[in-house]
C-alpha cells in the first residue's frame, strides 16, 4: 500500500466528525471507515473500533479512478510537472501541458468538436456549457432563448446552473427552487436493455414512438425559448443508474437540428469507455454540439474536467454581435492547471492503450462479462427487482430502499467497498480490476444484499 497516513483510522473518524462535512450528510456525522492507504484497486480501511479491512473499490472513487490507485504512469506525469511548475494563471498565458492535453483530447473525440475549455470539475464544465449555449443563441440574435429542455431523472451537478437541469422532483435540489432557473422537462426516454451475449439492444418500439411524439410537441411549443437540450447520453447516473433506448438520443439530435437548438451531452460519468463505447453518444451514432467530460479524465488523481464544442459554436460566441462581447465569459482561477493537464494527458494515453498495459477497449468487455456472470445470482433473491449490466456498470436494484449502512458493512466484511443509494447497490469498478477482483466484488455485493435484505 502506498503513502499510509500517520494517524490511526479510529482517531481520524473522531477528528473528522468534529469539523468536516461530507457529501449529502449533516454535520457531525461519524463516517463508517477511514482510508489509511490505497493501491491498485484496494482501499485499506479502519473502522471506529480499530478493526482493519482490505476492500476492492467497487465505486472507482465515484467513477473516477479507472486505472486504480497509485498508477505509475500517472504518478510519473504528476511528479514531472511538479518539478517544472505546479500552476500558472491561464489568462493571457499558455503552457505545454495544456496544449498537449487539448490536442490529445480533440484527437480522441468526434471530429466536429475542436475547441476545449478546461474546468475545475464536472459540475463546472456543465455550468460553462450552459453559459456557452446561451451566449451562442444571444450572439445570433436570439436572446429570448434562455431555457433548456431536458429529461426527467437527470443529474448534472450541484452548482447553480446544473441544479436547474437536474430532476426537479426526484433529484437532490428541490430546496433550491428559488435559486435556479426554471427549465422544460420531458419524461425519461423509454428503458432499453442490451444483451451482452449478442450486443443487441431491446426496447419497446411503441413506448419510444409515444415518447418521441411528446418530446417533439414540447420542442415545437417551446422552441422559441430554448437554447438547447442537455442530457446524459444513454445512461442516467445518479438519477437511477438506468439506461434508455439509444434511438431517443437520435430523435433529440434531429429535433435540435430542425429547431436551431444545441445538443449538450453530459458524459462526465459515461465517457472514456465506461458504457462499452468510448463515448456513450456512440451507441446512437450522435455527435453533440457541446460535450462535458470529467471524473475519469484525470484517472481519479485530482479534480479536473473539460468542455468541448464545435467550431461553429466557438466561432459564433467569439463574434462581438447583438451586444455580446465576443468571448466566453468564464475563467476559473485554476483553469488549465498544469498538474491536471499533465496527468489527464497521461490518463488518456493509458486509456487508449499507449501505456504499459491494455487500454479501455480491452478492459471494459472483460468487466461486462464478469459483472454479468457475478451479479446474476442476485436476481434469485426475493428483495431484488432487477439486475442489469452495461459495459463497466453493474446494478442490483431492490424492490425497496437499501438499508445502506448494514449493506455497506456487509460488503466491506466480504472485501468490497460500495456506496448504495435509494434502491440501488451498484458497482463501477476500476478498469484494471482482475477477474479474481471482479469475482470477489460481485460475490460481496450479492452476499451483502442477501444478508441484509434476503
Amino acid at each position: 500500500m502506498a503513502a499510509p497516513t500517520d494517524a490511526r483510522g479510529a482517531e481520524l473518524l473522531q477528528r473528522d466528525a468534529a469539523h468536516l462535512w461530507h457529501p449529502y450528510a449533516p454535520a457531525g456525522v461519524h463516517q463508517l471507515y477511514a482510508v489509511t492507504a490505497a493501491s491498485g484497486v484496494r482501499l485499506a480501511l479502519e473502522d471506529a473500533d480499530g478493526a482493519t479491512h482490505q476492500a476492492i473499490d467497487g465505486m472507482s472513487s465515484w467513477w473516477s479512478a479507472v486505472h486504480g490507485y497509485d498508477h505509475p504512469e500517472l504518478r510519473a506525469a504528476l511528479h514531472r510537472q511538479t518539478d517544472a511548475f505546479p500552476h500558472v494563471m491561464f489568462g493571457g498565458l499558455t503552457h505545454g501541458p495544456a496544449v498537449e492535453f487539448a490536442e490529445r483530447l480533440v484527437a480522441l473525440t468526434p471530429g466536429p468538436l475542436e475547441h476545449v475549455f478546461l474546468a475545475d470539475s464536472g459540475s463546472v464544465s456543465v455550468e460553462v456549457a450552459l453559459k456557452l449555449a446561451l451566449q451562442f443563441q444571444a450572439t445570433r440574435g436570439r436572446a429570448g432563448r434562455g431555457r433548456f429542455l431536458t429529461v426527467r431523472g437527470g443529474y448534472h451537478g450541484d452548482t447553480a446552473a446544473p441544479m436547474g437541469v437536474c430532476d426537479p422532483v426526484d433529484g437532490m435540489h428541490a430546496a433550491f427552487a428559488s435559486l435556479v432557473a426554471q427549465h422544460r422537462f420531458v419524461p425519461r426516454p423509454p428503458r432499453a436493455r442490451r444483451d451482452p451475449a449478442t450486443g443487441q439492444w431491446h426496447a419497446d418500439d411503441g413506448a419510444l414512438a409515444a415518447w418521441e411524439a411528446e418530446v417533439e410537441e414540447a420542442v415545437v411549443e417551446h422552441g422559441h425559448e430554448l437554447a438547447g437540450v442537455i442530457l446524459e447520453p444513454v445512461v442516467q447516473g445518479a438519477g437511477g443508474m438506468d439506461w434508455y433506448d439509444p434511438r431517443a438520443l437520435r430523435t433529440l439530435r434531429r429535433l435540435c437540428d430542425e429547431h436551431g437548438l444545441l445538443l449538450v451531452a453530459d458524459e462526465i460519468a459515461t465517457g472514456f469507455g465506461r458504457t462499452g463505447r468510448w463515448l456513450a453518444c456512440e451507441w446512437a451514432d450522435v455527435v453533440p454540439d457541446i460535450l462535458c467530460l470529467g471524473k475519469a479524465l484525470t484517472g481519479g488523481t485530482m479534480t479536473g474536467a473539460a468542455m468541448l464544442c464545435t467550431a461553429e459554436v466557438a466561432a459564433t460566441v467569439s463574434r462581438a454581435d447583438h451586444g455580446m462581447p465576443g468571448a466566453l465569459l468564464h475563467g476559473p482561477t485554476f483553469m488549465g492547471n498544469p498538474l491536471m493537464c499533465a496527468v489527464a494527458a497521461a490518463s488518456l494515453d493509458v486509456l487508449a492503450g499507449r501505456g504499459d498495459g491494455p487500454g479501455w477497449a480491452d478492459h471494459v468487455p472483460r468487466l461486462e462479462h464478469a459483472l454479468t456472470a457475478g451479479l446474476a445470482p442476485a436476481a434469485d433473491l426475493d428483495a431484488v427487482a432487477e439486475v442489469r449490466v452495461l459495459g463497466g456498470v453493474g446494478v442490483v436494484e431492490l424492490d425497496r430502499p437499501v438499508d445502506v449502512e448494514p449493506v455497506t458493512r456487509a460488503a466491506v466484511a466480504r472485501g468490497a467497498w460500495v456506496r448504495p443509494f435509494r434502491r440501488l447497490v451498484y458497482v463501477m469498478p476500476p478498469y484494471v480490476s482482475t477477474d479474481a477482483d471482479l469475482a470477489q466484488l460481485t460475490a460481496a455485493v450479492v452476499g451483502a444484499v442477501e444478508e441484509v435484505h434476503g
